[in-house]
């Protein structure tokens, strides 16, 4: 290992080689706060030195475990004491930005809310968005196709990318880097890296799609009398809105409530007594025809009972004041600590019977347990909380058995846009078939033979 580093030192200097208390002082992810055991910490500043790295490790045999903003909720950042971390802290670089073909080329460690503001500048809009976006990366939303709040809109962070540039597990770069939105030049070659966490290769640089600016935005919270109001509710949104809404996100009345009414972290807007809310949010380009077009919505919305009452946005304070209700992480890990956190994707209509299933099994394994939930219901992606006093490892298992056995029957996923890391890996078989997971170890295999990239992680070659 000293000969390595000393190898390594030469390539990205030795102020970027980290070792000891050094590593040790830095999180593997922000919810558990748990230290870094990696043997070291390599900081490279450029595709050129992560290749140069990788190769020097590949004739090593050295496994490898790549960091971008540690926003990750799978353990998928997590090393052992025998594995190196490359971060790209230092490969944050927006390069160029083309305003006419409406691309922006960045470096994979830039957090996404810089990639955000550099389209905002030049009069575009980046579409990705989700509540970490001030610490998480390019590169960690590419390696875990991020979802996020405007998925019904935009679609996932792959339909964001339009080329980019990875290393392999040897060393070798493959540069992809289209500029094009229409390229059928044989196998697209960068859907090999987007979602795959890191385990084919480390993505470096890359090339986003930018979209038309949409200067007026229209948020409303309302409560809705029954799951049918809702979904009802999403349905009429999407047809009188047409391909302006951007957001619907649903609250159960166990979310607002927790973190409005039992924390008193949140005013809340609505009265906390009806069972579903949801944050319903229009992008346009006219602020005046939005507007009206917005409030008719919500209107017809009332007089067919899709909801029972509604509170309105007027200002870009108020609009943060709903969201921040919806993206309190910190106060759903106070009001349930210590907590389980799920992320899965289901057939929109199966939602309502999943919950309260999940909530019954709950309850009677842990009479005093609780399920809090919320999530993009537009997109059939839920998020659930749940705490029932203990973390220990064998009551994850029992409350993972709840959540996640369900989802087979369902035609369901154990994750919607989190990824798999090591929570789920166990899991995996539950959504993906034989034949599935077969492909993915064939394709771990031939990208990556000694399993240097992220072992153990989503299928593990070794």
């Amino acid at each position: 290992m000293d000969a390595l580093l000393k190898e390594i030192a030469a390539i990205v200097g030795d102020a970027h080689v980290l070792t000891g208390e050094a590593v040790t002082a830095r999180v593997v992810d922000w919810m558990t706060g748990a230290p870094c055991q990696a043997a070291a910490i390599v900081r490279p500043a450029s595709t050129e030195d992560v290749a140069a790295v990788m190769r020097a490790c590949h004739a090593a045999r050295q496994p490898v475990v790549t960091h971008g903003g540690l926003t990750g909720l799978v353990h998928g950042a997590e090393a052992s004491d025998d594995e190196l971390v490359i971060s790209l802290e230092r490969m944050a670089a927006i390069e160029t930005l083309d305003p006419v073909g409406a691309t922006l080329t960045v470096q994979a460690g830039a957090p996404l809310q810089r990639v955000q503001e550099a389209a905002e500048a030049a009069g575009l809009q980046f579409a990705l968005d989700l509540g970490a976006r001030g610490s998480c990366t390019i590169g960690g939303n590419i390696a875990t196709n991020a979802g996020g709040i405007r998925v019904i809109r935009y679609g996932m962070m792959r339909q964001q990318v339009l080329g980019l540039e990875a290393v392999l597990a040897d060393g070798s770069v493959v540069s992809s880097m289209n500029h094009m939105l229409k390229n059928n030049a044989g196998y697209d070659l960068k859907q090999l890296f987007i979602g795959s966490e890191g385990t084919l290769g480390i993505v470096t640089r890359a090339v986003l799609r930018l979209q038309p600016p949409t200067p007026a935005v229209q948020t409303a919270l309302v409560a809705c009398p029954s799951f049918a109001a809702l979904t009802g509710l999403l349905g009429h949104l999407g047809r009188s809105l047409g391909g302006s809404l951007a957001a619907f996100e649903a609250m159960w009345q166990s979310h607002y409530r927790l973190l409005t009414v039992e924390s008193q972290r949140h005013a809340p807007p609505l009265t906390p007594d009806a069972p579903f809310y949801a944050i319903v949010e229009s992008l346009g380009s006219d602020p005046d025809s939005h507007a009206a077009q917005f409030a008719q919505a919500l209107e017809t919305a009332l007089e067919h009972e899709l909801i029972g009452d509604a509170v309105l946005a007027h200002s870009d304070s108020q609009r943060q004041g709903l969201w921040a209700i919806r993206e309190d992480i910190e106060g759903l890990i106070q009001g349930l600590s210590p907590l389980f956190t799920f992320d899965v994707s289901l057939p929109i209509a199966e939602m309502e019977g999943y919950v309260s299933n999940v909530e019954a099994a709950i309850h009677r394994d842990w009479p005093a347990g609780r399920v809090v939930t919320f999530g993009h219901l537009g997109d059939g992606n839920l998020h659930l909380s749940v705490g029932v006093g203990s973390q220990d490892p064998a009551t994850r298992r029992a409350v993972e058995q709840h959540v996640y056995a369900p989802l087979a029957a369902l035609g369901g996923s154990v994750s919607a846009e989190h990824g798999i890391g090591l929570e789920k890996r166990d899991y995996l078989a539950l959504s993906r078939s034989r034949e599935e997971l077969a492909l993915m170890r064939t394709l771990k295999q031939a990208l990556d033979p000694h399993g240097l990239l992220n072992r153990h992680k989503v299928v593990a070659n070794d």
